[in-house]
């Protein structure tokens, strides 16, 4: 049934879902004509809103970008190219394949975003050269693991209320993770997900006569040459002892970090330990730098269209239309069903507000008031809107773009499968908020 519901589903999707380039643009159109149609904003006035916040995620996208190339780095190194190798040899068929690596991606992302999301495309990548199998299929089983990312450790919503004055803190106290990420109920959904989804993957997989391979040689899979030396330079660009000396204190800060100073993970810290690790793992200045050529190539999405999401993100937030549609979704809810209608409510803000943090500052003031006036618990609210921000990306390109970067594909030809992904997790997590 799910590989019957899938074919018109990825069909659909390749023939009418634009480049991720021409989706902002329509989201900005949209965004700014409902703020003036149902937020009474000026022209000007959301002109203003978005030029203003047009360049507010310049910090997350170079850091977004950064998880790319260092993670791309860090796995084309030639020890870490052998482990994934002999990980992607325990797939004999396609449909181990599938499985196998929507579990990686589930397991990378639990533990922090964008570990998994490079995690995830590069084992993808290690799969193809190796499993005759829909590359379609296993990039967008790759991604689908990120549903994951809101309810693990490096959830930005459970952390955000966990730490010591945050700005909801006079309203709701710090509230601890184990009310939240370690809940019962959180738990019971991530353990739902862990088996639902790797099952739906393999469940759509196309028939052979319907699928999309990949020759493994287009997969940037080079043998190793021998490098000739014949000038001083070049004896620096091949230096083992250079690279360390820079590579190896990365790394023994990060012990530091972790082990000392009791540090948690964050996207710097994962950024850091990928190009720390990187710069160790392949000895040499040259390695890393034929790494870095082929990584920046799948960063053009990133580099052109996150922008954009920070103007939508601005015309959203300051014109009240992200809280007028939070209040609208709300404004019927009951006891029982307010963390139901706050997982909707969250997914649909995410379309246009693509960021955790930056939704809950959106959300948390709604949310949060209509918690205490229903007698509702606070912490699963927090968790509802978590949820609601990790289920829509599996429909919003914005998060996908460093795994469409890295495996080369587009983001028609994965979302197809994604909105099956949709609906069974959709219910999932909500049954999960709502009777868990």
């Amino acid at each position: 049934m799910l590989k019957a519901l899938s074919r018109p589903a990825v069909k659909l999707v390749e023939r009418y879902l634009p480049d991720p380039y021409i989706f902002v643009l329509l989201l900005t159109i949209i965004a700014a004509a409902a703020a003036i149609a149902v937020e009474r904003q000026t022209p000007l006035a959301v002109m203003r809103f978005w030029g203003d916040g047009f360049w507010g995620l310049l910090t997350f996208s170079m850091q977004m970008l950064l998880v790319l190339v260092t993670g791309y780095m860090l796995a084309s190194s030639p020890p870490v190219k052998r482990l994934l190798q002999k990980l992607a040899g325990l797939a004999k068929n396609a449909g181990s394949a599938i499985i196998l690596v929507t579990l990686v991606s589930l397991v990378a992302s639990w533990i922090n975003w964008g570990f998994g999301l490079v995690v995830g495309a590069l084992f993808a990548k290690e799969l193809a050269r190796l499993v005759r199998v829909d590359y379609r299929l296993l990039v967008a089983s790759a991604y689908s693991g990120f549903i994951v990312w809101h309810g693990g450790l490096a959830g930005s919503i459970p952390l955000t209320i966990a730490t010591e004055g945050h700005f909801t803190v006079e309203q709701i106290g710090v509230i601890g993770t184990g009310n939240t990420i370690f809940s019962l109920f959180n738990l019971a959904i991530v353990a739902c997900l862990f088996i639902a989804v790797p099952l739906v993957n393999r469940l759509m997989l196309p028939d052979e006569d319907e699928s999309v391979y990949i020759d493994p040689k287009l997969l940037g899979e080079d043998e190793e040459t021998r490098v000739r030396i014949t000038r001083p330079a070049e004896r620096l660009e091949n230096s083992t002892t250079l690279a360390w000396l820079v590579g190896i204190p990365g790394v023994l800060f990060l012990l530091d970090h972790f082990i000392f100073r009791g540090g948690g993970l964050n996207l710097n810290v994962v950024n850091f330990l990928f190009l720390s690790l990187a710069i160790v793992l392949h000895r040499t200045p040259r390695s890393l730098l034929e790494s870095l050529h082929e990584a920046i190539k799948g960063g053009a999405g990133i580099v052109i269209q996150f922008p954009f999401y920070a103007g939508i993100m601005a015309i959203m937030v300051q014109s009240g239309l992200a809280e007028s549609m939070s209040e609208t979704l709300i404004s019927f809810a009951t006891e029982t069903t307010l963390p139901f209608w706050s997982f909707i409510s969250a997914g649909i803000v995410n379309i246009f507000v693509p960021s955790g943090g930056g939704q809950w500052a959106v959300q948390a003031p709604v949310m949060l008031p209509a918690a205490e006036a229903l007698g509702v618990d606070i912490p699963r609210v927090a968790m509802a809107v978590a949820w609601g921000d990790a289920w829509t990306n599996l429909l919003q390109p914005f998060w996908a773009l460093p795994v469409l970067g890295i495996a080369g594909l587009k983001a028609k030809d994965i979302m197809g499968f994604c909105l099956i992904q949709l609906f069974i997790t959709g219910i999932i997590i909500a049954v999960g908020l709502t009777w868990f």
